[in-house]
């Protein structure tokens, strides 16, 4: 293999990381204009993720060495698959219920940032763990207070913002990936 041909290569890819990215921002933005839809896909998505991972736990069981091991797999598969299942069927009390497991889990997780802040405050750049910290304790906060109806738009949303924000990742990392050079 020749450098032009793995040159050639990686500006191809990074072509297509490009398109990859552009069609990430556009998905970010669709999610953000229509949040509510964009939420109920997400479930349905969520959803069917959790069936599979059901039945995969369910050939795991049948894989299984030990009494223990089966059993543990069979309940896991149930589990997963009855929420899956429930998820699917109740899509739009599925995204309330996440909205709500979405807003603790920030506002914990906001917590926790704030109190690891104190234990490296001597750290260099420490300060944008309490940044953060405040930053994820107040978004959860917000969620929590206007929950259920911040269910409507929230995890549309930051499922948007956070498909924009890869995409612009992707197409400019991809964008600096190095031109062929030709061989002399």
């Amino acid at each position: 293999m020749n450098a032009a041909t793995t040159a050639g290569g990686l500006k191809k890819t990074s072509g297509w990381s490009m398109v990859w990215g552009l069609l990430m921002i556009i998905c970010g933005l669709v999610a953000i204009a229509l949040p509510r839809v964009s939420s109920v896909e997400i479930v349905i998505i969520l959803s069917w993720v959790l069936l599979i991972v059901g039945v995969w736990h369910l050939i795991f069981a049948f894989q299984a060495h030990g009494g223990g091991s089966i059993i543990w797999q069979i309940l896991l598969a149930m589990l997963y698959g009855a929420a899956g299942l429930y998820m699917s069927l109740h899509p739009l009390l599925s995204v309330v219920s996440l909205t709500l497991v979405l807003a603790i889990f920030l506002t914990l997780e906001g917590v926790l940032e704030i109190i690891l802040y104190f234990a490296l405050r001597g750290v260099r750049h420490a300060g944008w763990i309490l940044v953060d910290g405040i930053v994820t304790l107040i978004l959860g906060i917000l969620i929590w207070k206007q929950w259920p109806s911040s269910s409507t738009w929230v995890i549309g949303t930051l499922v948007g913002i956070s498909l924009i924000f890869s995409g612009i990742s992707r197409f400019l990392l991809a964008s600096s990936a190095p031109s062929p050079k030709p061989i002399a």
